[in-house]
This record gives C-alpha cells, sequence and structure tokens, in this order.
C-alpha cells in the first residue's frame, strides 16, 4: 500500500475561521466525505454549495491515471531532476518554480512542507501553497507551457522508462498540465492550495 494524495484548492479565510486544532479534521473530512464515492477518474469534485459534507470553499482534484497514489507525482519530480539540467535556462527556471512549488524538491531542500510539522510524511499536508503564493506557480506555468515540447528530446534521451510511473514524456506533461489546472483554479478564486496524504 502506497502513499496517496487528494489535492484541494481551498478558500483560506473559510479554513482559518475553524479553530487550529480542527483545520487537519476539517480539511480531511471536505476532502474525503463519507458520501463521495471516488467514481470520477479525472478533474474536478465539485458539488452544489448546500451540501452537507463538502462545502463550497473547497474542491477536490483527481488527476487523470494516477488512482489517486502520490508515486506518479513523485516520479514526475525525479523525471524533471534527470532532465532539468538539459533544458533551456529560462524553462528550467520557470518549472524549477512551479514544480518546487508542488511536487518537486529540490537538492537539499527541505520536504517538509510545512515547519514545524510532527509527522510531514503522513498526516501533514504534502503540498502546501497558500493563497498569496498562487500566482507565482501560475506565472511560472504561463512561461513554461508553450515551452515544453523543448523537453521531449531530453525526456526521451534521459528520463524515457516505458511501462514505470510517468516514464513518457505524454505522461510528464499530462501530469503537468493537471496541476497548472489546479493552480489556475485556485488563482482564478484567490484560494490556496493543499495536497493532502489521503
Amino acid at each position: 500500500m502506497g502513499l496517496d494524495i487528494t489535492a484541494l484548492i481551498v478558500d483560506w479565510a473559510e479554513l482559518e475561521s475553524s479553530p487550529v486544532h480542527e483545520r487537519k479534521s476539517v480539511l480531511i473530512e471536505a476532502a474525503d466525505p463519507d458520501d463521495y464515492d471516488g467514481s470520477l477518474e479525472e478533474g474536478w469534485a465539485w458539488l452544489p454549495p448546500a451540501h452537507e459534507s463538502f462545502p463550497s470553499w473547497c474542491a477536490r482534484y483527481e488527476f487523470a491515471g494516477t488512482l489517486g497514489s502520490f508515486k506518479p507525482h513523485f516520479w514526475a519530480g525525479e523525471r524533471w531532476e534527470a532532465i532539468r539540467e538539459h533544458a533551456p535556462a529560462d524553462l528550467r527556471s520557470a518549472l524549477d518554480t512551479f514544480l518546487a512549488g508542488l511536487i518537486w524538491a529540490p537538492p537539499g531542500a527541505d520536504s517538509d512542507p510545512v515547519e514545524g510539522a510532527a509527522e510531514p510524511w503522513y498526516g501533514e499536508p504534502l503540498v502546501y501553497c497558500p493563497p498569496l503564493d498562487v500566482p507565482a506557480l501560475a506565472q511560472a506555468w504561463t512561461t513554461a507551457d508553450p515551452r515544453l515540447e523543448a523537453l521531449r528530446e531530453p525526456f526521451n534521451t534521459y528520463a524515457a522508462t516505458p511501462g514505470r510511473w510517468v516514464g513518457r514524456f505524454e505522461e510528464f506533461t499530462t501530469l503537468l498540465h493537471g496541476w497548472a489546472e489546479v493552480v489556475a483554479e485556485a488563482r482564478h478564486r484567490g484560494w490556496g492550495l493543499i495536497g493532502l496524504p489521503i
């Protein structure tokens, strides 16, 4: 059994209106309500604002082809590590910013996204991006997106592992586009985003 990730966009003001000691349980309940059947394979899980167990202050995003597993996100970070030195400098800088804000821990970086967290790998967010940080991720993606094709050759040379997680260039870019959709929606609403290990 591996680690999962549930990506949420969150209205920070609503989250902060909950007592600090209750926020984790409020997020977990919002991310995985009892009546959420998990049938959505890709895209947004939006439910009516009046729905009791999925509040209107957050929404859940399902990444294509991941089945909720964190492994594809981890391997996307590894693939990026394998090719980043072969990317044009401006594209490398943009994707460094985008991925470091989401799934990629640069060498020597602290992998714990919440300072002082006692359990960084289980129970605490795998991604933690308050609303003020979201525009920088969106801007980085705006720079990177039109240039992704420049990574095809380096990916195929240095990172391709067909049959394994994110082993093809198309799988890599599909995952990046999923994160871009999450970031774009969070920015549009002025919300933050959180990736929970559930």
